[in-house]
């Protein structure tokens, strides 16, 4: 059966979040009403209005508002939730409708429970409609402890994959907001965390266009994004959060965004006592307000209370930012009756339920990237007298959630999902039993979220960050002794960033990443390595050989950073995956057309089994333009096919995807035959087909 499939793009990303959204007539009638309250509220009360816990105007009907909400990856910090797997296996699974759904769940349950809260009146932290997701930064550097919170290495499929969250999170109602995501960490910030608070990066505006830039830029203009995160750190020696530069001139100028600006929490305060800008904390709290920030997300601004008194602040220099956050909380429907939006009704039903959990297991499943396969997999349980689930993630729960996370009722380790899957016929054993002797020696390597993560949320002593790019070596160890005494040992990999997965893959039949894979993560597991899904997660981000093949952790250059400016050749490469059927591409076909090119190429399942493949588009420009990229992701879909099935799929492409970067930060179109490469992977790693479109 031959059947066409279109791709994922931005342009169709763009025109879908376009009839989504609340319209800019209905966002002027909510700023309207915005811009009367505020005229009605003093000096004083405007100040405690800009801080992240805001209080109550009851003359006016502003109830208090706590600002800070998480959902990283499901509804976080607030008790029971449906948990997905976290970012960075989501990005794997390159499946941004997948990512689109899971984010309407999310917001589901945040509206439930914003309900059930303000039912009781509860109005603190975690309690709230913004939701501080998604983080787009670049993880450019694996040390980086809060790379597992962000989309992978590159810019595009990072906007897609976070513009795809923006959309499920925000909804599709034409006058409300379901709830207001947020863009973070804006911008260029990816490590050293322990630096953070007075950290300088160094950028170059090639580098801040052509890669630290875009994937915001997405989620600006394509995605309608109702709110940006200002980064501790300072760009080019100007606080992210007092950068005129990037709050105002270009994000509301060039990309026209329209909703508010907070920053990150003790950002504000940062820029006098971490960066040393500013004489003093007023200082910095005029410096960050006529930049542009809105939300000072501490209470830094408190010191306004005096100023405005004693003349150096006036009350009509805060209007403009409290306007555009009372404008979010009108368009989230705070201010009405209740029943007014589409989602009042919701409630303790809405939360945590059967089709959520299901849903968390197919992107569990989804998220999973095969690294290695002498074809012991997939392993049929019925042929084994015994299965040993063992080491020290095999009954670990922490191990699935990652950070920033909410709490499930009925987690799903590796051994619980082994136990359940293999059926009560196959005699399955663990810790402390041991595996020693058994069919198939399942063994859980890795670690969790309270081993990297953010600075002050991990135990060790970098901050958040890795050090050490090695698998602990009693874990190593102990691999090695059920290398020698099981018949099959498969090895699964928990953890956010890239490992050197040479001695694993050595002593392994078989090696599954699962990133932290959210509360259904075993039964994904298990039902993987039994058959019952097929693997076709991709990895988002290049695994190095060594650390010592990275530039200095602390450099933001670009020169031998991720696939793109590469040069050195990885262990494995950004877009890998194994499968447990195979591919073959044919037939494929560009077309010029007035706004870009579309691309059209045949997939055939050339394997036994069905099974999904990854679809990858990478381009490279003229020789002559000078593009110091030696290729770049434009496209990707993630099709399901049918043994000796074929599908065609299809890229629609925009001009501005074809742009090559000059020193001066400014975009091109080459003239010119720009190749393109259509495959399983990237050029140079997997056979690709390769055509060309002329500019």
């Amino acid at each position: 059966m031959n059947m066409k499939i279109a791709a994922g793009s931005i342009a169709a990303f763009a025109a879908a979040s376009a009839a989504a959204i609340p319209s800019d007539y209905r966002r002027s009638e909510c700023e309207l009403r915005a811009r009367t309250m505020v005229e009605q509220l003093s000096p004083e009360e405007r100040v405690d209005l800009l801080m992240m816990d805001s209080p109550a105007v009851d003359r006016l009907g502003i109830p208090r508002y706590h600002w800070w909400n998480e959902a990283l990856h499901g509804i976080a910090r607030a008790g029971l939730a449906t948990v997905f797997p976290q970012s960075m296996g989501m990005a794997a699974s390159f499946d941004s409708g997948l990512q689109e759904r899971v984010g309407d769940v999310v917001s589901t349950e945040t509206r439930a429970k914003y309900n059930l809260f303000r039912e009781r009146d509860q109005r603190e932290i975690y309690k709230g409609l913004t939701l501080w997701s998604p983080n787009v930064n670049m993880f450019r550097d694996p040390r980086w402890g809060r790379g597992q919170e962000t989309f992978g290495e590159d810019p595009y499929l990072s906007g897609v994959m976070g513009g795809a969250y923006v959309r499920g999170l925000q909804g599709y109602d034409k006058k409300y907001l379901k709830t207001a995501a947020c863009a973070k960490h804006f911008a260029v910030h990816s490590g050293p965390e322990r630096l953070r608070h007075g950290f300088n990066a160094k950028v170059s505006a090639r580098d801040l266009r052509e890669y630290y830039l875009p994937a915001f830029r997405t989620l600006a203009m394509h995605a309608k994004v109702e709110a940006f995160m200002g980064a501790y750190s300072a760009l080019n020696g100007v606080p992210c959060c007092a950068n005129r530069e990037l709050l105002t001139d270009i994000l509301r100028g060039e990309w026209g965004f329209k909703g508010h600006i907070v920053s990150d929490v003790g950002a504000v305060a940062d820029i006098h006592t971490g960066h040393h800008f500013t004489a003093d904390r007023v200082a910095a709290c005029k410096a960050a307000i006529a930049a542009g920030l809105d939300l000072c997300s501490e209470g830094t601004y408190a010191c306004l209370r005096d100023a405005i008194k004693e003349g150096k602040v006036t009350g009509d220099e805060l209007k403009r930012p409290l306007v555009q956050l009372l404008n979010t909380r009108v368009l989230l429907g705070q201010f009405d009756r209740n029943g007014s939006t589409p989602w009042d009704h919701l409630g303790e039903k809405d939360v945590a339920t059967e089709a959520n959990r299901d849903l968390a297991l197919e992107a569990a499943e989804k998220s999973l990237v095969l690294i290695s396969n002498n074809g012991a997999l997939p392993f049929d349980p019925k042929k084994a007298v015994c299965v040993g689930v063992v080491g020290p993630r095999a009954m670990d729960e922490v191990a699935l959630i990652g950070n920033y996370c909410g709490y499930a009722a009925r987690p799903s380790t590796v051994f619980s999902g082994v136990v359940e899957e293999a059926g009560p016929g196959v005699r399955v054993i663990g810790v402390p039993e041991g595996a020693h002797g058994s069919d198939i020696a399942i063994v859980c390597l890795g670690i969790t979220a309270e081993d990297e993560g953010e600075e002050g949320c991990s135990v060790n002593n970098s901050g958040g960050d890795r050090t050490s790019y090695s698998l602990p070596q009693n874990q190593l160890k102990l691999l090695e002794g059920y290398r020698k005494s099981c018949k099959c040992v498969v090895s699964v990999i928990f953890g956010g960033s890239p490992f050197d997965l040479e001695p694993v893959v050595r002593n392994s039949d078989a090696v599954i990443l699962a990133w932290y894979p959210g509360e259904q993560g075993g039964r994904a597991v298990a039902r993987t390595i039994f058959g019952k899904n097929n693997p076709a997660g991709r990895l988002p981000i290049t695994y190095p050989k060594s650390y010592d093949d990275l530039p200095a952790f602390a450099d933001y250059t670009l020169v031998g950073r991720t696939y793109r400016y590469a040069t050195k050749k990885p262990a494995y490469p950004f877009g890998y995956g194994l499968s447990y059927t195979t591919f073959a591409y044919s037939d494929i076909r560009a077309k010029k057309t007035a706004s870009g090119a579309e691309i059209t190429v045949n997939v055939k399942n050339t394997g036994k089994l069905a099974g999904d493949e990854v679809v990858q588009l990478y381009l490279k420009a003229p020789a002559a333009a000078g593009d110091r990229r030696l290729h770049h992701l434009e496209g990707f879909t993630r099709v399901r096919i049918a043994p000796g099935a074929s599908r065609n799929v299809t890229f629609t492409l925009l001009n501005e995807q074809f742009a090559v970067f000059g020193e001066d930060g400014k975009a091109t179109v080459p003239s010119g035959e720009t190749a393109v490469y259509v495959g399983g992977g990237q050029p140079g790693f997997v056979d690709t087909l390769s055509t060309s479109v002329k500019f």
